[in-house]
């Protein structure tokens, strides 16, 4: 049997039984509010198709093996999958231990589970995402063999192995006959193109155009029927992609402009989250142009605040104080709604590093004409 035929076979017995699997597995694991199960069993339309649709979704499952899909050649090297957590959530065995992967450019909907809060607007638990995440489950089994771990080769950007703040292997899973199963989600409608953090550095316009054909045919997420329960009354929960789409493509403006300008090797451009390239400038005292996400403003006793950027290392992180004064004069943004969702959350800041509590850093800088936003609000 061939690699797609045993996944056309694994996701054809998932989708025969449709919601159904996913009520009976969330059972079993504990997961799934009892009124997430009532408003499959209602009839909302979550994306796994009815039984009479089997063979149109596997034909879409065929076709996601095809010349999109295929970024690159199949990898040289291959690591046993563990476990699979969810659409966008991955371990592998990789030198000698467990690697938790994060999959660049999606974001897969979350998982229900037993006393889930939806309070999260912006990424509620939903049943599609439930849904996604059984798929997925039953996609890589499909590609195990002879008893053995399924197997997927990893491509990272330029070579270069990078980490988020939980310490997750930042990377593509490439399947072992070349297709890229991240890009393959986009297309399928199960993720959208997620650039909240930039756009891909590798396949930015094949993203692009994955999500606009998902889109058009209105599948997965882009279908207005998914999470949309029939019964009237039955508790639901969408994600908001009319405001985070335009939210996540501002962002990802400024992370352009600053890889740009970071390509240029201007040495007075500093990434606040390159902890060694903040100590290097503590060192020169030189003033620099420093990019960076507002994580947080905290307001002060005095009516200062402190500006907490965004860091890798927790504890290696930028903290800019801005006086009560400072505050008062006229600014080209609002400081503090660039900490908070749907706004620009990247700015520049021109600026002297110096050294904080701890491993932490701190900086000097003139006026609020030091601060600017690196990207355009979204619309």
């Amino acid at each position: 049997m061939t690699l797609l035929q045993r996944v056309r076979a694994s996701a054809l017995l998932f989708l025969a039984v449709g919601v159904s699997v996913a009520v009976s597995c969330t059972q079993t694991t504990g997961r799934a509010q009892p009124e997430a199960i009532e408003s499959s069993r209602a009839g909302a339309s979550t994306g796994a198709p009815a039984p009479a649709d089997v063979a149109r979704e596997n034909d879409a499952l065929a076709q996601a093996s095809g010349p999109k899909a295929h970024a690159q050649a199949a990898p040289t090297e291959l690591y046993d999958v563990v476990k699979v957590v969810d659409g966008d959530t991955i371990h592998v065995q990789r030198n000698g231990k467990v690697e938790k992967l994060r999959l660049l450019s999606v974001d897969t909907e979350e998982q229900l589970s037993v006393g889930t809060s939806q309070a999260n607007s912006t990424k509620p638990a939903t049943v599609f995402g439930e849904e996604c995440a059984i798929w997925a489950r039953a996609f890589f089994a499909g590609l195990a063999s002879d008893g053995k771990a399924p197997r997927v080769g990893l491509a990272f950007p330029h070579g270069e192995e990078k980490r988020d703040v939980y310490g997750r292997l930042l990377c593509d899973v490439i399947l072992p006959d070349g297709t890229n199963y991240n890009l393959m989600l986009v297309e399928k409608g199960k993720s959208p193109y997620f650039d909240k953090y930039g756009w891909s550095e590798t396949d930015h316009e094949a993203y692009v155009s994955a999500q606009k054909s998902a889109q058009a045919q209105k599948i997965g997420i882009w279908d207005p029927r998914t999470n949309m329960p029939t019964t009237p009354g039955v508790p639901a929960a969408k994600r908001p992609y009319d405001k985070l789409v335009p939210w996540w493509d501002a962002r990802a403006v400024a992370v352009d402009a600053f890889r740009k300008a970071s390509a240029r090797k201007d040495a007075t451009v500093c990434d606040v989250e390159d902890a060694e390239a903040l100590a290097r400038a503590v060192k020169s005292g030189e003033r620099l142009r420093c990019f960076g996400e507002v994580g947080r403003v905290e307001d002060q006793s005095d009516g200062a605040v402190l500006v907490h950027f965004r860091a890798t290392e927790r504890d290696k992180a930028l903290v800019v104080r801005v006086p009560k004064e400072v505050l008062a004069q006229k600014w080209s943004f609002d400081l503090r709604a660039s900490a908070h969702e749907f706004h620009q959350n990247y700015v520049w800041l021109e600026a002297r590093i110096t050294s904080g509590p701890g491993a932490s850093f701190r900086a000097t800088f003139e006026g609020p004409n030091d601060w600017k936003l690196a990207g355009p609000e979204p619309h």
